[in-house]
């Protein structure tokens, strides 16, 4: 009866057993399938909602007035690859986020110098101040900048340029230790190091003895710049902010509206604008590229307003503080008469003002367009204007670098070298290492210096600052630096260049392909 009793107690369990496993089973297996019927419902769901975003991003493109070439260019990745293509689009390509982010600093003005500028127009068309010197490239260029960006022309300047970093840096920690009321700072790249620490040390003795010091660094540019290094400049005293920070910076380096600029502006009386960030390279040279070219300008005189303008519109977008003090603009003694106008680009003006004035200096010179940039991927209107210059007679010399820091920009630059040649333009590689400046000379009679380079990343989305000096005497200073260059560098032949390796000509055409969206 027991083993009866035992019998039936294990078949029992067995078949509670039995029972569970196959009613598990059968549970997995209509949960399966009907998790499968939703999840496919909402796929069909996402991918029917993430096509029609598709076709809208799409459709705004379409819309946006870029170019034919940028509209194709992004219309063909979202087509070919819609994935990668939308987040590509909403890193790079949102042109309606840009004008809600920097309307309200676009709006931001300075009036007294909006009414000096107001003020020139009306003299510019009453009398006409600077016909008589015979350039063309002056009137016209100093009249662009008044109706393009509101920037002011001004007499009294003194300014010295400053060929590389030795003479740069040595130049502003001179006058940032004269500082007396304020030291304003604006750079693209500021990094944690030798050159970097001595800065900030300085700045954190003036905070420290009350001089206020306002710093903006670029959030991309700058990501590797440590969190210990703003802490210590915070808590001594100095004010400091990243602009337009971005979630995830070391993603790409490129990543849109940047701010390019380099401004340094002390008491309000002395300013610094040009090519070098802060770094050691631009004193000791870096292991990849060797030593560093640059150059850099120190101002002294009301030129200096505009820098401090620019300065205190990227103030207030970044730290939303409006400083418009007249302490910040002060009365100047007799500095010199140096013709200069400084102007800023970007995203939040009306027009591409350096891109602009870069056509009407090379369309309106007679003699020779001398160009320094590390990148050379101009839009169609800079191509053209310069390929026409050269087949009108005009001498037109370009100097690139040899050595890439950027590939895809390096490759999209020698893809425009066999074109340009084609038409007469000279183009010579630097050799002594790499060649950062971003200077423009005409006909011994215009220059240009500042951070904006000749490609389009430069000229249409990033922020920029230049400044145009009409002075022959400068100009000649500059030319002599330049032939200089000329001496350390390898002019690029035609026929020699158009025997280039297969492998080069596919990597130029791939860097062509992305030069719209660069």
């Amino acid at each position: 009866m027991k083993r009866l009793s035992k019998k039936i107690i294990a078949s029992i369990v067995f078949f509670i057993i039995i029972s569970a496993v196959l009613g598990i089973t059968i549970f997995e297996i209509r949960t399966n399938i009907i998790f499968n019927k939703i999840w496919h419902n909402l796929s069909s769901v996402f991918g029917f909602v993430f096509t029609i975003y598709i076709f809208f991003i799409g459709i705004v493109i379409f819309f946006e007035n870029k170019n034919p070439s940028k509209t194709i260019a992004w219309l063909l990745v979202l087509f070919l690859l819609p994935i990668v293509g939308f987040i590509f689009y909403m890193l790079f390509g949102q042109n309606t986020r840009k004008k809600k982010t920097f309307k309200k600093k676009k709006d931001l003005e300075f009036k007294f110098l909006k009414s000096i500028a107001k003020n020139q127009k009306e003299i510019l068309k009453e009398v006409k101040l600077f016909d008589n010197d015979n350039s063309l490239v002056k009137s016209k260029l100093i009249n662009l900048l008044l109706n393009n960006s509101n920037a002011p022309f001004t007499v009294n300047n003194r300014v010295k340029v400053l060929t590389n970093g030795k003479k740069t840096f040595s130049a502003i920690i001179e006058e940032l230790k004269k500082a007396k009321h304020h030291i304003h700072m604006e750079y693209f790249i500021i990094k944690c190091d030798d050159i970097g620490n001595k800065i900030k040390d300085i700045l954190k003795d003036k905070a420290a003895s009350g001089i206020k010091v306002r710093v903006i660094y670029d959030s991309v540019g700058s990501w590797r710049l440590s969190k210990d290094y703003i802490e210590e400049l915070r808590n001594s005293g100095v004010e400091i902010y990243p602009f337009y920070p971005v979630m995830f910076p070391v993603l790409s380096r490129e990543l849109n509206y940047r701010n390019h600029r380099k401004i340094v502006v002390i008491d309000g009386k002395v300013g610094f604008v040009g090519g070098l960030n802060i770094g050691d390279e631009y004193l000791k040279g870096s292991r990849k590229l060797g030593f560093w070219r640059d150059t850099h300008l120190k101002v002294e005189g009301e030129a200096v307003y505009s820098l401090q303008n620019i300065f205190l519109k990227d103030w207030h977008f970044v730290s939303k503080q409006f400083i418009s003090d007249e302490v910040y603009y002060p009365k100047l003694d007799y500095c010199g008469e140096q013709l200069v106008q400084i102007t800023s680009s970007g995203p939040d003006s009306d027009w591409e003002v350096i891109l602009q004035a870069y056509f009407t200096m090379i369309t309106t010179a007679e003699e020779k367009i001398w160009i320094t940039t590390p990148y050379l991927v101009p839009d169609e209107s800079i191509s053209m204007a310069l390929k026409i210059a050269a087949l009108s007679g005009v001498d037109v010399r370009i100097i690139i670098p040899n050595k890439p820091d950027h590939y895809l920009v390096y490759w999209a630059s020698r893809a425009n070298i066999e074109e340009l040649l084609k038409a007469g333009v000279k183009i010579y590689t630097y050799e002594k290492g790499f060649i950062h400046s971003k200077i423009l000379l005409v006909d011994s009679i215009g220059a240009s210096i500042g951070t904006a380079n000749l490609d389009i990343r430069s000229l249409r989305i990033n922020f920029e600052v230049n400044a145009f000096i009409y002075d022959e005497e400068f100009v000649k200073r500059l030319e002599r630096d330049f032939i200089q260059d000329l001496k350390d560098s390898k002019e690029i032949i035609l026929e020699e260049f158009s025997k280039r390796s297969i492998y080069n000509k596919f990597m130029e055409s791939l860097g062509k392909l992305f030069s719209p969206l660069l």
